[in-house]
Protein backbone atom coordinates (compact mmCIF):
# COMPACT_ATOMS: atom_id res chain seq x y z
CA UNK A 1 0.00 0.00 0.00
CA UNK A 2 2.58 2.02 0.61
CA UNK A 3 4.52 1.81 -2.45
CA UNK A 4 3.63 5.33 -4.95
CA UNK A 5 2.80 4.97 -8.49
CA UNK A 6 5.97 6.36 -10.31
CA UNK A 7 5.12 9.43 -12.32
CA UNK A 8 5.53 11.01 -15.95
CA UNK A 9 8.37 13.27 -14.70
CA UNK A 10 10.32 10.79 -12.92
CA UNK A 11 10.29 8.52 -15.84
CA UNK A 12 11.52 11.46 -17.75
CA UNK A 13 14.22 12.34 -15.49
CA UNK A 14 15.18 8.77 -15.09
CA UNK A 15 15.81 8.32 -18.56
CA UNK A 16 17.53 11.56 -19.10
CA UNK A 17 19.93 10.45 -17.13
CA UNK A 18 20.90 7.36 -18.44
CA UNK A 19 20.48 8.64 -22.11
CA UNK A 20 23.10 10.89 -21.50
CA UNK A 21 25.82 8.43 -21.57
CA UNK A 22 25.03 7.07 -24.42
CA UNK A 23 25.11 10.54 -26.08
CA UNK A 24 28.34 11.23 -24.81
CA UNK A 25 29.80 7.89 -26.02
CA UNK A 26 28.73 8.46 -29.70
CA UNK A 27 30.09 12.19 -29.74
CA UNK A 28 33.34 10.64 -29.10
CA UNK A 29 33.28 8.09 -31.18
CA UNK A 30 32.57 11.04 -34.54
CA UNK A 31 35.42 12.46 -33.18
CA UNK A 32 37.77 9.56 -33.37
CA UNK A 33 36.52 8.83 -36.72
CA UNK A 34 36.62 11.90 -38.61
CA UNK A 35 40.54 12.71 -37.09
CA UNK A 36 42.21 9.70 -37.89
CA UNK A 37 43.65 9.73 -41.18
CA UNK A 38 43.65 6.65 -43.77
CA UNK A 39 46.61 4.64 -44.17
CA UNK A 40 49.02 4.87 -47.39
CA UNK A 41 49.02 1.41 -49.25
CA UNK A 42 52.58 0.47 -49.28
CA UNK A 43 54.13 0.34 -52.48
CA UNK A 44 53.87 -3.43 -53.88
CA UNK A 45 57.02 -3.80 -55.19
CA UNK A 46 58.35 -2.76 -51.55
CA UNK A 47 56.13 -5.27 -50.45
CA UNK A 48 56.86 -7.79 -52.20
CA UNK A 49 60.77 -7.52 -51.40
CA UNK A 50 59.97 -8.15 -47.12
CA UNK A 51 60.32 -4.17 -46.72
CA UNK A 52 58.58 -2.47 -43.95
CA UNK A 53 56.95 0.52 -44.10
CA UNK A 54 58.87 3.74 -44.57
CA UNK A 55 58.70 5.89 -41.05
CA UNK A 56 59.67 8.93 -39.88
CA UNK A 57 63.08 7.80 -37.65
CA UNK A 58 62.36 9.24 -34.03
CA UNK A 59 63.67 12.14 -31.93
CA UNK A 60 66.74 10.74 -30.91
CA UNK A 61 67.80 9.23 -33.99
CA UNK A 62 67.05 12.58 -35.68
CA UNK A 63 69.29 14.35 -33.60
CA UNK A 64 72.06 11.47 -34.28
CA UNK A 65 71.72 12.12 -38.33
CA UNK A 66 71.86 15.47 -38.16
CA UNK A 67 74.75 15.87 -35.77
CA UNK A 68 76.81 13.20 -37.93
CA UNK A 69 75.79 14.59 -41.30
CA UNK A 70 76.95 18.08 -40.58
CA UNK A 71 80.31 16.96 -39.32
CA UNK A 72 80.59 14.59 -42.00
CA UNK A 73 79.72 17.26 -44.32
CA UNK A 74 81.92 19.86 -42.78
CA UNK A 75 84.82 17.37 -43.45
CA UNK A 76 84.10 16.76 -46.94
CA UNK A 77 83.74 20.35 -48.13
CA UNK A 78 86.72 20.98 -46.44
CA UNK A 79 88.34 18.65 -48.15
CA UNK A 80 87.18 19.61 -51.35
CA UNK A 81 87.92 23.51 -50.85
CA UNK A 82 91.81 22.24 -49.55
CA UNK A 83 92.65 20.43 -52.77
CA UNK A 84 90.91 23.36 -54.82
CA UNK A 85 92.55 25.89 -53.45
CA UNK A 86 96.31 24.22 -53.05
CA UNK A 87 95.62 23.34 -57.23
CA UNK A 88 94.93 27.25 -57.30
CA UNK A 89 98.89 28.22 -56.03
CA UNK A 90 99.76 24.90 -58.30
CA UNK A 91 98.72 26.19 -61.60
CA UNK A 92 99.89 29.58 -60.57
CA UNK A 93 103.70 27.79 -60.40
CA UNK A 94 103.17 25.52 -63.23
CA UNK A 95 104.81 27.36 -66.19
CA UNK A 96 107.56 27.27 -64.18
CA UNK A 97 108.09 23.76 -65.11
CA UNK A 98 107.74 24.16 -68.43
CA UNK A 99 110.53 26.68 -69.18
CA UNK A 100 113.91 25.26 -70.96
CA UNK A 101 116.41 24.39 -69.47
CA UNK A 102 119.80 23.64 -70.41
CA UNK A 103 120.80 19.77 -70.04
CA UNK A 104 123.71 20.54 -67.96
CA UNK A 105 122.57 22.74 -66.07
CA UNK A 106 120.73 21.87 -62.44
CA UNK A 107 117.41 23.05 -62.04
CA UNK A 108 116.64 25.41 -59.25
CA UNK A 109 117.34 24.34 -55.90
CA UNK A 110 115.99 25.67 -52.43
CA UNK A 111 116.68 24.35 -49.27
CA UNK A 112 114.44 23.54 -46.75
CA UNK A 113 114.58 23.54 -43.25
CA UNK A 114 112.02 21.56 -40.67
CA UNK A 115 112.58 20.14 -36.63
CA UNK A 116 110.23 18.42 -34.48
CA UNK A 117 107.58 20.91 -33.29
CA UNK A 118 108.27 21.39 -29.21
CA UNK A 119 106.61 18.32 -27.35
CA UNK A 120 105.99 16.24 -30.26
CA UNK A 121 108.36 14.23 -33.12
CA UNK A 122 109.94 14.33 -36.15
CA UNK A 123 106.91 12.53 -37.93
CA UNK A 124 104.15 16.10 -37.64
CA UNK A 125 107.05 18.01 -39.07
CA UNK A 126 106.99 15.97 -41.89
CA UNK A 127 103.18 15.03 -42.57
CA UNK A 128 102.89 19.21 -42.77
CA UNK A 129 105.68 19.33 -45.25
CA UNK A 130 104.16 16.19 -47.35
CA UNK A 131 100.82 17.80 -47.21
CA UNK A 132 100.75 21.26 -47.99
CA UNK A 133 104.54 22.10 -49.33
CA UNK A 134 105.73 19.32 -51.31
CA UNK A 135 102.79 19.54 -54.12
CA UNK A 136 103.46 22.98 -54.62
CA UNK A 137 107.14 22.44 -55.43
CA UNK A 138 106.85 19.77 -57.29
CA UNK A 139 104.48 21.59 -59.54
CA UNK A 140 107.10 23.76 -60.46
CA UNK A 141 109.18 21.21 -60.91
CA UNK A 142 111.58 22.51 -58.05
CA UNK A 143 114.91 20.73 -56.46
CA UNK A 144 115.29 21.09 -52.46
CA UNK A 145 117.63 19.99 -49.95
CA UNK A 146 115.81 18.86 -46.31
CA UNK A 147 117.56 19.54 -43.32
CA UNK A 148 116.00 17.74 -40.41
CA UNK A 149 116.70 18.30 -36.68
CA UNK A 150 115.43 15.87 -34.29
CA UNK A 151 115.80 17.28 -31.41
CA UNK A 152 116.38 21.13 -30.02
CA UNK A 153 119.47 22.69 -31.63
CA UNK A 154 120.36 20.16 -34.25
CA UNK A 155 119.06 22.98 -37.03
CA UNK A 156 121.56 25.55 -35.48
CA UNK A 157 124.23 23.43 -35.46
CA UNK A 158 123.80 22.01 -39.39
CA UNK A 159 123.00 25.36 -40.60
CA UNK A 160 126.08 26.63 -38.87
CA UNK A 161 128.12 23.70 -40.64
CA UNK A 162 126.99 24.30 -43.63
CA UNK A 163 128.07 28.15 -43.80
CA UNK A 164 131.57 27.11 -42.54
CA UNK A 165 132.17 24.61 -44.82
CA UNK A 166 131.43 27.47 -47.82
CA UNK A 167 133.78 29.63 -45.97
CA UNK A 168 136.68 26.44 -45.85
CA UNK A 169 136.04 26.08 -49.50
CA UNK A 170 136.90 29.61 -50.67
CA UNK A 171 139.95 29.51 -48.41
CA UNK A 172 139.31 30.84 -44.90
CA UNK A 173 140.30 28.32 -41.88
CA UNK A 174 141.58 24.71 -42.13
CA UNK A 175 141.37 23.10 -45.80
CA UNK A 176 138.06 21.23 -46.23
CA UNK A 177 138.42 17.32 -45.64
CA UNK A 178 136.76 15.39 -48.72
CA UNK A 179 133.61 13.72 -47.84
CA UNK A 180 132.19 12.74 -51.01
CA UNK A 181 130.80 16.10 -51.69
CA UNK A 182 134.46 17.53 -53.61
CA UNK A 183 134.69 14.41 -55.73
CA UNK A 184 130.76 14.86 -56.93
CA UNK A 185 131.66 18.64 -57.41
CA UNK A 186 135.21 17.88 -59.15
CA UNK A 187 133.44 15.13 -61.70
CA UNK A 188 130.61 17.42 -62.33
CA UNK A 189 133.03 20.40 -63.44
CA UNK A 190 135.15 17.94 -65.73
CA UNK A 191 131.61 17.01 -67.42
CA UNK A 192 130.68 20.60 -67.79
CA UNK A 193 127.94 20.47 -65.59
CA UNK A 194 126.69 24.08 -64.19
CA UNK A 195 124.40 24.59 -60.66
CA UNK A 196 121.96 27.20 -60.67
CA UNK A 197 123.14 30.39 -60.68
CA UNK A 198 120.11 32.52 -59.86
CA UNK A 199 118.07 32.80 -56.75
CA UNK A 200 117.94 29.57 -53.95
CA UNK A 201 116.31 30.75 -51.19
CA UNK A 202 115.56 28.98 -47.77
CA UNK A 203 112.35 28.16 -46.92
CA UNK A 204 111.44 27.58 -42.84
CA UNK A 205 108.94 25.64 -41.46
CA UNK A 206 108.00 26.68 -37.94
CA UNK A 207 108.67 29.43 -35.25
CA UNK A 208 110.82 27.43 -33.69
CA UNK A 209 112.94 26.54 -36.64
CA UNK A 210 112.94 29.97 -37.59
CA UNK A 211 114.58 30.62 -33.66
CA UNK A 212 117.41 27.53 -34.53
CA UNK A 213 117.91 28.92 -38.59
CA UNK A 214 118.56 32.64 -37.71
CA UNK A 215 120.75 31.47 -34.82
CA UNK A 216 122.78 28.92 -36.90
CA UNK A 217 123.24 32.07 -39.41
CA UNK A 218 124.44 34.06 -37.17
CA UNK A 219 127.09 31.73 -35.75
CA UNK A 220 127.80 30.57 -39.06
CA UNK A 221 129.31 34.27 -40.25
CA UNK A 222 130.03 35.84 -37.19
CA UNK A 223 131.97 32.01 -35.68
CA UNK A 224 134.97 30.83 -36.26
CA UNK A 225 135.40 29.11 -39.26
CA UNK A 226 136.77 26.25 -37.50
CA UNK A 227 135.43 25.07 -34.34
CA UNK A 228 137.70 24.76 -31.39
CA UNK A 229 139.13 21.53 -30.20
CA UNK A 230 136.78 20.35 -27.26
CA UNK A 231 138.84 20.23 -24.04
CA UNK A 232 140.02 17.38 -22.55
CA UNK A 233 137.17 15.99 -19.93
CA UNK A 234 137.60 14.58 -16.24
CA UNK A 235 137.17 11.27 -17.53
CA UNK A 236 140.16 11.42 -20.27
CA UNK A 237 142.39 13.32 -18.03
CA UNK A 238 141.93 10.71 -15.14
CA UNK A 239 142.30 7.79 -17.76
CA UNK A 240 145.83 9.25 -18.97
CA UNK A 241 147.25 9.93 -15.25
CA UNK A 242 146.01 6.45 -14.42
CA UNK A 243 147.72 4.63 -17.20
CA UNK A 244 150.93 6.56 -16.59
CA UNK A 245 150.78 5.92 -12.53
CA UNK A 246 149.96 2.33 -13.49
CA UNK A 247 152.86 1.77 -15.59
CA UNK A 248 155.72 3.88 -13.10
CA UNK A 249 154.32 1.40 -10.42
CA UNK A 250 154.77 -1.74 -12.34
CA UNK A 251 158.61 -0.73 -13.27
CA UNK A 252 159.23 -0.13 -9.33
CA UNK A 253 157.63 -2.95 -8.21
CA UNK A 254 159.71 -5.14 -11.13
CA UNK A 255 162.40 -3.17 -9.95
CA UNK A 256 162.52 -3.93 -5.93
CA UNK A 257 161.75 -7.57 -6.81
CA UNK A 258 165.14 -7.84 -8.89
CA UNK A 259 166.94 -6.20 -5.75
CA UNK A 260 165.03 -8.58 -2.99
CA UNK A 261 166.34 -11.64 -4.82
CA UNK A 262 169.95 -10.56 -5.59
CA UNK A 263 170.45 -9.72 -1.37
CA UNK A 264 168.89 -12.82 -0.05
CA UNK A 265 171.09 -15.75 -0.47
CA UNK A 266 169.67 -19.06 -2.67
CA UNK A 267 169.02 -21.37 -0.10
CA UNK A 268 166.92 -19.28 2.05
CA UNK A 269 165.49 -17.96 -1.05
CA UNK A 270 164.64 -21.47 -1.62
CA UNK A 271 162.69 -21.99 1.97
CA UNK A 272 161.81 -18.05 3.57
CA UNK A 273 162.55 -15.54 0.12
CA UNK A 274 158.61 -16.50 -1.21
CA UNK A 275 156.55 -15.27 1.52
CA UNK A 276 158.56 -11.00 1.35
CA UNK A 277 158.32 -11.37 -1.76
CA UNK A 278 154.62 -12.51 -2.31
CA UNK A 279 153.99 -9.94 0.40
CA UNK A 280 155.58 -7.33 -1.68
CA UNK A 281 153.91 -8.20 -4.79
CA UNK A 282 150.81 -8.79 -3.40
CA UNK A 283 150.07 -5.17 -2.21
CA UNK A 284 151.05 -3.31 -5.85
CA UNK A 285 148.65 -5.74 -6.79
CA UNK A 286 145.83 -5.18 -4.45
CA UNK A 287 146.38 -1.06 -5.39
CA UNK A 288 145.81 -2.01 -8.92
CA UNK A 289 143.01 -3.77 -8.92
CA UNK A 290 141.38 -1.14 -7.10
CA UNK A 291 142.42 1.60 -9.41
CA UNK A 292 140.84 -1.20 -12.32
CA UNK A 293 137.88 -0.76 -10.44
CA UNK A 294 137.59 2.58 -9.87
CA UNK A 295 138.00 3.29 -13.65
CA UNK A 296 135.59 0.96 -14.93
CA UNK A 297 133.11 2.55 -12.35
CA UNK A 298 133.78 5.97 -13.80
CA UNK A 299 134.27 4.74 -17.36
CA UNK A 300 130.41 3.14 -16.44
CA UNK A 301 129.55 6.63 -14.97
CA UNK A 302 130.55 8.75 -18.09
CA UNK A 303 129.05 6.19 -20.60
CA UNK A 304 125.79 6.01 -18.69
CA UNK A 305 125.74 10.24 -18.64
CA UNK A 306 123.43 11.93 -21.67
CA UNK A 307 125.99 13.80 -23.84
CA UNK A 308 125.11 16.54 -26.18
CA UNK A 309 124.50 15.81 -29.79
CA UNK A 310 126.85 18.33 -31.17
CA UNK A 311 129.79 20.55 -29.90
CA UNK A 312 128.45 24.17 -28.06
CA UNK A 313 127.95 27.35 -30.29
CA UNK A 314 131.52 28.99 -29.95
CA UNK A 315 129.73 32.59 -30.34
CA UNK A 316 127.31 33.29 -27.82
CA UNK A 317 124.45 35.91 -28.69
CA UNK A 318 126.49 38.34 -26.52
CA UNK A 319 129.79 38.49 -28.38
CA UNK A 320 127.41 39.38 -31.73
CA UNK A 321 128.79 43.18 -31.90
CA UNK A 322 132.79 42.48 -31.29
CA UNK A 323 132.61 39.62 -33.68
CA UNK A 324 134.22 39.81 -37.26
CA UNK A 325 131.91 39.25 -40.14
CA UNK A 326 133.75 36.40 -42.47
CA UNK A 327 135.09 37.49 -45.85
CA UNK A 328 133.31 35.63 -47.74
CA UNK A 329 129.78 36.22 -46.65
CA UNK A 330 127.42 37.41 -49.33
CA UNK A 331 125.92 40.41 -50.15
CA UNK A 332 122.01 38.68 -49.80
CA UNK A 333 121.76 35.86 -47.53
CA UNK A 334 118.63 34.08 -48.97
CA UNK A 335 116.33 35.31 -49.26
CA UNK A 336 114.21 33.29 -46.82
CA UNK A 337 110.30 32.88 -45.93
CA UNK A 338 109.22 31.24 -43.40
CA UNK A 339 105.38 29.12 -43.50
CA UNK A 340 103.12 28.43 -40.87
CA UNK A 341 102.82 25.55 -38.51
CA UNK A 342 100.29 25.63 -36.45
CA UNK A 343 100.35 23.05 -33.42
CA UNK A 344 98.46 22.58 -30.46
CA UNK A 345 98.44 19.89 -28.06
CA UNK A 346 96.63 19.16 -25.05
CA UNK A 347 92.78 17.80 -24.18
CA UNK A 348 91.97 21.29 -22.92
CA UNK A 349 92.33 23.18 -26.31
CA UNK A 350 90.21 19.82 -28.07
CA UNK A 351 87.34 22.53 -28.95
CA UNK A 352 90.33 25.17 -30.95
CA UNK A 353 91.66 21.59 -32.44
CA UNK A 354 88.67 20.72 -33.58
CA UNK A 355 88.08 24.25 -35.42
CA UNK A 356 91.14 24.47 -36.86
CA UNK A 357 90.57 20.46 -38.42
CA UNK A 358 87.32 21.63 -40.33
CA UNK A 359 88.87 24.76 -41.35
CA UNK A 360 92.61 23.46 -42.75
CA UNK A 361 91.23 24.80 -46.56
CA UNK A 362 92.57 28.28 -45.05
CA UNK A 363 95.82 26.74 -43.65
CA UNK A 364 96.67 25.65 -47.34
CA UNK A 365 95.84 29.10 -49.01
CA UNK A 366 97.98 30.65 -46.93
CA UNK A 367 101.10 27.91 -47.10
CA UNK A 368 100.66 27.70 -50.62
CA UNK A 369 100.66 31.19 -51.17
CA UNK A 370 103.94 31.35 -49.07
CA UNK A 371 105.34 28.58 -51.07
CA UNK A 372 104.58 29.96 -54.23
CA UNK A 373 106.21 33.42 -53.64
CA UNK A 374 109.74 31.34 -52.69
CA UNK A 375 109.27 29.71 -56.10
CA UNK A 376 108.19 32.69 -58.18
CA UNK A 377 111.50 34.61 -56.42
CA UNK A 378 110.64 37.99 -56.00
CA UNK A 379 112.22 39.18 -52.67
CA UNK A 380 113.02 42.76 -50.81
CA UNK A 381 115.06 43.63 -48.31
CA UNK A 382 113.90 42.80 -44.62
CA UNK A 383 112.31 45.74 -42.49
CA UNK A 384 111.96 46.78 -39.11
CA UNK A 385 108.66 46.68 -37.23
CA UNK A 386 107.71 48.44 -33.72
CA UNK A 387 107.20 46.25 -30.69
CA UNK A 388 105.92 47.11 -27.22
CA UNK A 389 108.68 47.63 -24.89
CA UNK A 390 108.35 45.85 -21.70
CA UNK A 391 111.06 47.67 -20.30
CA UNK A 392 109.93 51.01 -20.67
CA UNK A 393 107.13 52.49 -18.31
CA UNK A 394 105.37 54.37 -20.95
CA UNK A 395 104.63 51.55 -23.41
CA UNK A 396 106.76 53.65 -26.17
CA UNK A 397 107.09 50.61 -28.82
CA UNK A 398 110.39 50.40 -29.84
CA UNK A 399 112.01 49.50 -33.69
CA UNK A 400 113.26 45.98 -34.18
CA UNK A 401 114.22 43.46 -37.05
CA UNK A 402 111.11 42.39 -39.11
CA UNK A 403 112.89 38.76 -38.56
CA UNK A 404 112.18 39.03 -34.84
CA UNK A 405 108.31 39.16 -35.91
CA UNK A 406 108.25 36.42 -38.30
CA UNK A 407 105.70 33.65 -37.21
CA UNK A 408 105.75 34.70 -33.36
CA UNK A 409 102.26 33.93 -33.12
CA UNK A 410 103.02 30.39 -32.81
CA UNK A 411 104.83 30.18 -29.64
CA UNK A 412 101.28 30.96 -27.76
CA UNK A 413 100.28 27.16 -29.43
CA UNK A 414 103.72 25.50 -27.90
CA UNK A 415 103.13 23.24 -25.20
CA UNK A 416 104.16 23.67 -21.34
CA UNK A 417 107.00 21.42 -21.36
CA UNK A 418 108.58 23.75 -24.05
CA UNK A 419 109.30 26.33 -21.10
CA UNK A 420 110.88 23.96 -18.60
CA UNK A 421 114.53 24.23 -17.49
CA UNK A 422 116.60 22.10 -19.93
CA UNK A 423 119.34 19.49 -18.66
CA UNK A 424 122.75 19.97 -19.09
CA UNK A 425 123.24 18.16 -22.25
CA UNK A 426 119.90 19.86 -23.67
CA UNK A 427 119.50 23.08 -25.45
CA UNK A 428 117.53 25.81 -25.11
CA UNK A 429 117.28 27.99 -28.25
CA UNK A 430 113.51 28.20 -28.81
CA UNK A 431 112.92 29.60 -25.73
CA UNK A 432 115.75 31.71 -25.15
CA UNK A 433 115.35 35.80 -26.51
CA UNK A 434 116.45 36.46 -30.36
CA UNK A 435 119.44 38.26 -30.90
CA UNK A 436 120.56 40.00 -33.73
CA UNK A 437 123.59 41.88 -35.82
CA UNK A 438 122.80 44.55 -38.18
CA UNK A 439 125.90 43.21 -40.38
CA UNK A 440 123.32 39.98 -40.91
CA UNK A 441 120.14 41.20 -41.18
CA UNK A 442 120.92 44.15 -43.51
CA UNK A 443 121.77 41.11 -46.20
CA UNK A 444 119.04 39.27 -45.18
CA UNK A 445 115.86 38.97 -48.07
CA UNK A 446 112.72 38.63 -47.61
CA UNK A 447 110.23 36.46 -50.64
CA UNK A 448 107.42 38.78 -51.42
CA UNK A 449 104.69 38.13 -53.52
CA UNK A 450 104.10 40.46 -56.71
CA UNK A 451 100.80 42.52 -57.52
CA UNK A 452 100.80 41.26 -60.74
CA UNK A 453 101.10 37.20 -59.62
CA UNK A 454 98.41 37.84 -56.92
CA UNK A 455 96.01 38.95 -59.66
CA UNK A 456 96.42 35.94 -61.76
CA UNK A 457 95.91 34.00 -58.88
CA UNK A 458 92.79 35.30 -58.54
CA UNK A 459 92.16 34.60 -61.97
CA UNK A 460 92.61 31.04 -61.69
CA UNK A 461 90.50 30.60 -58.59
CA UNK A 462 87.55 32.76 -60.50
CA UNK A 463 87.97 30.39 -63.37
CA UNK A 464 89.04 33.66 -65.86
CA UNK A 465 92.28 32.53 -66.42
CA UNK A 466 93.17 30.26 -69.52
CA UNK A 467 95.39 27.06 -68.00
CA UNK A 468 97.21 25.40 -70.48
CA UNK A 469 96.88 21.01 -70.69
CA UNK A 470 100.11 20.54 -68.96
CA UNK A 471 99.29 22.71 -65.80
CA UNK A 472 95.86 20.81 -65.67
CA UNK A 473 98.31 17.31 -65.58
Amino acid sequence: MSDKPSTPAAENVVGASSGAPKADAGSSGASSTATKKPILEQNPAFRAMGLPRIRLPSRNWMIFWTVTGSFAGSVIYDKWQTKRLRQKWCDLVAPIADEPLDPHTAPRKVTIYLSAPPGDGLRSAREHFHAYIKPVLVAAAMDWDVVEGRKEGDVRHKTATKIRKMRKSKGEGEPVEDDGELTIESIREKNGSKTWDGVGGDIVIGRHTWKEYIRGLHEGYLGPADLPKEPETESTAADKSAAANTGTESAANGATVNKLSELLPEEHGKSSTGAPGTEAQSEPAKQTAEQKKEEEKRKKEEAEKPKRRFPPSPILPEQYHNATLAPSTPEIIGPSMGVRMPHLLGIRNTPIRMYRFLTRRRLADDIGRQVATAILASHRPYGTVAEADEDNASDTPREVPEQKAVLDFEERDWWKTAYQPRKEHEESVIIEPMAFDERITSRMRSFQLTSEDEDRAKRIQAGTEPITKTEEE
